[in-house]
């Protein structure tokens, strides 16, 4: 099973290759609320084999956007592909708006999706050099000696990357290749998910006759676009509020070191709306985005909604609720969603990180007022993030909602190493230990 993965990894870095050679890719996030497609077009300053960063990375390469277009979701829920056969007709609309745009057709897709009950691990390793240079071999040797838990047949391990090395008594290397020393140790940071999720992934992108030429978590390249440097540097969390899943993030050192998802988001909200006002989804949803809030202060009692609606029942169709009444069904599904997202923070030890900025960002972040709600739930600072800004990028996709599209072109062109870049020997796969992922955080930094 490892081995399988490791190939299938390796096989579509080699894609990615390729794609950076042709010099176009598309980007897809697959939601639960809408699914957007960017095409990016590569300026060739990538120079293919570069020594300079770990591992034999495939070049990292500035890039301009040269066509985007988005469509509603269909078959997604909870961020995970229920109906594969709708997926696949947004995928190809998404897909064909977006290269018609550019003008070009794209042959490799590189995907992120969200959900799909993600779990973190902390892995170390160490290992006594023979030499007293480190070589590539050698960090290919310590990456091998991590101790890979059982973490169950269905799962698959989505990203490897190694955080952290040390040689002898200097820790926090992220490059310790051509250093002397002893003893080489890694800290790295796995994340596996629900294999079903990445496998449904794939078929549709197959489907859509695409070559898959790598597959992320939508968490941590939402994180990667909405966090600045600094944070990512320091520590901080990411929260991506979608549709039907919200995202937890945590990175420290420029790498991201845990990741976690709540199966809520922003359409439970609207679902609440539409059940509390008894109006059709979309009118709860044009409600929701026009008028709603977390905060009601006395003005709202007395402003009032036109619910609308159109059952020619004309009674019906013209009541009105006050904004108050549609904060009174907000606020709590909100709280709620935060509450799972403190209980996750919780979990993952992010109290104990020099620096605990909180970023919010995803469509789901628009809501007014919820800055200062997540503040109290999380007890931290939080600000509201937008994706980095990228050439090309059309005003429509600057929004919050885009931070997971956006993460995943800056993945793409500048991938993080993963273990699967380096030459791992074959007979050196699973064996035992764990730590939870924060944790040795506090031990080793």
């Amino acid at each position: 099973m490892m081995n399988d993965l490791y190939d299938s990894q390796r096989s579509m870095r080699n894609m990615r290759k390729m794609a950076m050679q042709r010099g176009v890719v598309a980007i897809l996030d697959v939601g639960s609320s809408k699914i957007a497609c960017l095409v990016l077009r590569f300026d060739g300053s990538a120079k293919m084999d570069e020594g300079g960063e770990i591992g034999s990375l495939a070049g990292q390469s500035g890039f301009r956007v040269i066509g985007a277009a988005t469509t509603r979701s269909r078959g997604v829920r909870f961020g995970e592909i229920c109906a594969m056969g709708e997926t696949e007709r947004a995928i190809r609309t998404a897909l064909q708006a977006a290269q018609k745009m550019a003008g070009i057709r794209v042959d490799h897709v590189i995907a992120c999706f969200a959900g799909a009950e993600p779990r973190s691990y902390g892995l170390d390793a160490q290992l006594e050099m023979d030499g007293d240079l480190v070589s590539e071999q050698d960090v290919a040797r310590v990456l091998a000696r991590c101790d890979v838990p059982d973490y169950g047949e269905d799962r698959e391990v989505l990203h490897a990357q190694p955080v952290n090395f040390a040689l002898d008594h200097r820790s926090g290397l992220s490059d310790p290749r051509g250093q002397l020393g002893n003893t080489l140790s890694v800290d790295m940071h796995m994340l596996t998910v629900d294999a079903a999720a990445v496998q449904h992934l794939a078929h549709c992108i197959k489907r859509c006759d695409l070559e898959l030429a790598g597959v992320a978590s939508s968490a941590y390249v939402s994180g990667i676009s909405a966090l600045v440097e600094d944070e990512q540097e320091l520590g901080s969390a990411c929260i991506d509020l979608g549709g039907g899943t919200t995202g937890v993030s945590i990175f420290i050192k420029k790498h991201m070191i845990y990741a976690d998802a709540v199966r809520m988001g922003g359409d439970h909200v609207t679902s609440d709306i539409s059940m509390g006002l008894q109006v059709p989804m979309a009118n709860a949803e044009r409600i929701k985005t026009f008028y709603g809030g977390v905060h009601a202060t006395g003005m709202d009692d007395r402003e009032m909604i036109e619910i609308g609606g159109d059952t020619g029942d004309y009674e019906h169709d013209r009541r009105t609720a006050s904004r108050a009444e549609l904060i009174g069904i907000m606020r709590p599904r909100v709280e709620e969603i935060l509450e799972e997202v403190r209980a996750r923070l919780d979990a993952a030890g992010f109290d104990h990180l020099p620096s605990q900025q909180i970023v919010l960002t995803g469509g789901g972040s628009q809501i007014p007022g919820l800055d200062g709600l997540a503040s109290k739930i999380l007890g931290q600072q939080v600000r509201l993030g937008r994706p980095l800004r990228v050439h090309g990028l059309p005003q429509a996709a600057t929004g919050p909602g885009f931070a997971s599209a956006v993460g995943l072109a800056l993945f793409a062109a500048h991938p993080q190493d993963e273990w699967w870049d380096f030459d791992i020997p074959a007979d050196r796969y699973p064996a035992r230990s764990l730590r939870r992922a924060v944790r040795w955080f506090r031990d080793n930094w």
